[in-house]
């Protein structure tokens, strides 16, 4: 009996996330693919996309989602975020996104180990359109491997799509530690780590054995460094200043790595070398003022600069628990020159095609996964509200903390006991 009733859970995990057939009819289709369909249908089946068009025929049995005067779009893909790994800001017990105290190497720490699906920040983004995100580790010259993960679901394991996403490092001001106070020093350290981790992997049974020569970091690390060196995981960067994005560009190079490059403020200034390497691109928009000497050539013209130059251009907010406002700055890269249907791919293609899942994510083409918003008008205006999101088909109850909380004093009702 008991192998019975493991044997169904085991079935039931390995399920599509939703079975329902369900018809989003009568919207204008944006599906970062193609041009607009008007009175288009998304038909949606076991969790995926089946047809997108019009005249579509629907099943039978197939839930209806009056569409019209709607706009239909796949979900928002941030690329930047601590989504998972932070309930509180300023309560350190709750920020699991980077690892104290180490020796600014941390190659080896992965923050899906940390993650908490049932984080409340989670609901307030998907809720606003955001359907898939990156969430990724902060902190020292290398920080650890980030995961991207559709933002439903009770376990880690059901919610990522691609463990790891990336290896995250950094060459800037808030490296300067790991470089004792200069960059050359942040360089000349990083050089020292890839070394190290390429010297591993020529034989890693001799460092077992105690038989190499002594190396700078933890075994972790330099194993967690093998697919990077491999060219098959992305090295992201964060850098700002053009002179850092020309060095992360050149040891690139070097090492034969795929990179890229996470900020990117004074991105502008060098767009021509980033489009020749093939590097794209994480920028913020919001960005016109110089946070720091690194960033004086801050602009908001860099999205659309990037793009004109052939740079292909993921935007984020930067955020997590402000993550929804991706689309305030895909709308503010429109304002600065940025076309908006390439300001609409830079937040649902491009990022898809960045992370190397585009085959499954960023537009709505059969085949996909089903991560759908319908939205009142269009979803890079402010005042523009969401009507409904599927995740992997499932549709999402438009509820967080924060509507609880909104809906809980909208009408006071004096005998009511408002501590309870």
């Amino acid at each position: 009996m008991r192998t019975r009733i493991v044997a169904a859970a085991m079935l039931l995990a390995a399920a599509p996330a939703a079975a329902q057939t369900v018809a989003i009819e009568g919207g204008t289709v944006y599906t970062a693919a193609g041009a607009p369909i008007r009175g288009g249908t998304v038909l949606i089946q076991d969790g995926r996309i089946s047809a997108v068009g019009a005249g579509i025929a629907i099943p039978a049995g197939a839930v209806r989602i009056d569409a019209r005067g709607k706009w239909v779009t796949p979900g928002l893909f941030e690329s930047s975020t601590n989504l998972g790994l932070v309930e509180v800001g300023g309560v350190q017990e709750t920020n699991d996104f980077r690892m104290q105290d180490t020796d600014r190497v941390a190659a080896g720490f992965n923050v899906a180990d940390g993650l908490n699906p049932r984080s409340m920040v989670i609901p307030v983004t998907r809720i606003a359109g955001v359907t898939t995100a990156v969430s990724r580790p902060t902190g020292g010259l290398i920080a650890g491997q980030g995961v991207l993960l559709d933002l439903d679901g009770s376990r880690v394991e059901t919610m990522l799509i691609r463990n790891p996403a990336g290896m995250w490092a950094s060459i800037g001001e808030n490296a300067r530690d790991a470089g004792h106070g200069a960059r050359g020093g942040i360089i000349m350290r990083l050089r020292e780590v890839l070394e190290d981790a390429k010297a591993y992997g020529r034989n890693p049974a001799s460092y077992d054995r105690g038989e190499s020569r002594e190396l700078s970091v933890s075994r972790l690390d330099l194993q967690a460094l093998q697919p990077v060196l491999a060219g098959r995981l992305p090295l992201v960067v964060e850098a700002h200043r053009a002179a850092d994005i020309q060095e992360a560009i050149r040891v690139a190079r070097e090492y034969g790595l795929k990179l890229i490059i996470s900020g990117g403020t004074e991105g502008w200034m060098v767009a021509q070398d980033l489009a020749a390497a093939h590097v794209p691109v994480i920028v913020k928009v919001l960005n016109n003022l110089p946070a720091s000497y690194e960033a004086l050539g801050a602009r908001y013209e860099n999205a659309a600069l990037l793009r004109r130059a052939g740079v292909q251009v993921a935007i984020t907010s930067g955020e997590t628990f402000k993550a929804y406002n991706i689309r305030q700055e895909a709308g503010n890269a429109v304002a600065y020159g940025l076309p908006w249907e390439e300001a609409f791919r830079a937040v649902t293609l491009y990022p898809a095609q960045i992370w190397g899942v585009a085959d499954r994510y960023g537009s709505l083409e059969p085949g996909k996964v089903a991560n759908v918003v319908v939205w009142d008008g269009d979803p890079l205006e402010l005042l523009t509200r969401v009507e409904h999101v599927f995740i992997r088909g499932r549709e999402i109850p438009l509820v967080s903390r924060e509507t609880q909380l909104r809906d809980r004093y909208r009408h006071l009702d004096d005998s009511r006991a408002y501590r309870q």
